[in-house]
């Protein structure tokens, strides 16, 4: 679901440091697993044939660079595995960044509000894609939506479309080259969803927690059911406290041996959070960690398997 308020990401800093965009803010996270030149907006491509990338989170930084290949250099703005992607703080670099991006990778829903605030208040004629917008996914009636469509493998074949497109119209020369390295790519994707096939064929229909929505799409393509209080993993990703109501309610499911696995955001990890994976592993009921930026020294392709052979190798406890 959208980030609320309170923890949406922040507005760049306004006022005199934005007449100095060159000179203003520093690097805001680290490098993450991909190799792109994470929020390093001083960077000049090395030739002009270059395209300019800003992704808004090393996940699409990625997925980009698979696609790009050599004719690509991209900045991924928040690519810290340690930070929680929802209290981000967007700056002046990131601005610089985007101002010279000629293809802009966000997730949208609502996660990274941020990336539109600076497009407006900047001069971009960047090629804007819209992860959520691709999925073609919506809030469920009286419901809110699941932003998180990059653990969804058709939504990222789709994506991975997208931005040869996108590319192929900033460097036509080198449109062919998108275009295969996209379908390679997607190719790839397909033995994730036959593992996630093999999960539902196995335990369908079988109960799992979680802290957050964040694996959730993965979940439901395994075929499991989510038995977490809606309460619960709405108030943890919104950075609200838990009701003692529903944190026992919460507990109960491992204490009582209702759930199979616990999937556990280590990004957004806190008391109550806590609470539920020591509930988990005192009742022996394993815990997967799931994270929503790549973790150092993965790409998407080892990241998402190694998230799905967990998943499996949980079950099967």
């Amino acid at each position: 679901m959208p980030a609320p308020a309170p923890r949406l990401l922040t507005p760049l800093i306004a006022g005199a440091c934005l007449a100095l965009l060159a000179g203003c803010g520093g690097s805001s996270g680290s490098g993450g697993g991909s190799g792109s030149h994470d929020n390093d907006a001083s960077q000049s491509p090395a030739s002009a044939s270059v395209i300019p990338v800003v992704a808004s989170t090393n996940v699409y930084g990625d997925i980009a660079e698979r696609i790009g290949g050599g004719k690509v250099q991209v900045t991924s703005i928040i690519s810290d595995p340690d930070q929680d992607p929802h209290s981000y703080e967007a700056n002046t670099q990131n601005q610089l960044a985007l101002s010279k991006a000629k293809v802009v990778i966000e997730n949208g829903g609502g996660y990274d509000d941020f990336i539109d605030r600076m497009l407006k208040s900047g001069d971009s004629s960047a090629a804007v894609i819209n992860a959520v917008k691709v999925s073609g996914k919506t809030a469920p009636a009286g419901g809110e939506l699941n932003e998180h469509v990059w653990y969804d493998f058709p939504t990222v074949a789709g994506l991975a479309d997208r931005i040869a497109t996108a590319l192929a119209k900033a460097d036509p020369a080198d449109a062919a080259t998108f275009t295969r390295n996209a379908k390679g790519f997607a190719d790839k994707l397909k033995p994730l969803e036959q593992k996630e096939a093999r999960i539902k064929a196995d335990h369908g229909g079988e109960q799992v927690a979680i802290t957050e929505p964040v694996p959730l799409y993965m979940l439901q393509a395994a075929g499991l059911k989510n038995a977490t209080p809606e309460e619960f993993s709405e108030a943890i990703e919104e950075g609200d406290d838990v009701s003692a109501r529903t944190l026992q309610e919460t507990l109960a499911l491992f204490s009582g041996k209702k759930v199979k696995a616990l999937v556990y955001n280590e990004q957004t990890s806190g008391p109550q959070t806590e609470k539920a994976e020591q509930a988990a592993k005192a009742a022996k009921i394993p815990v997967v960690p799931v994270t929503e930026t790549l973790p150092h020294g993965k790409d998407y392709l080892g990241w998402m398997t190694a998230n799905v052979d967990a998943l499996a190798s949980a079950l099967a406890k």
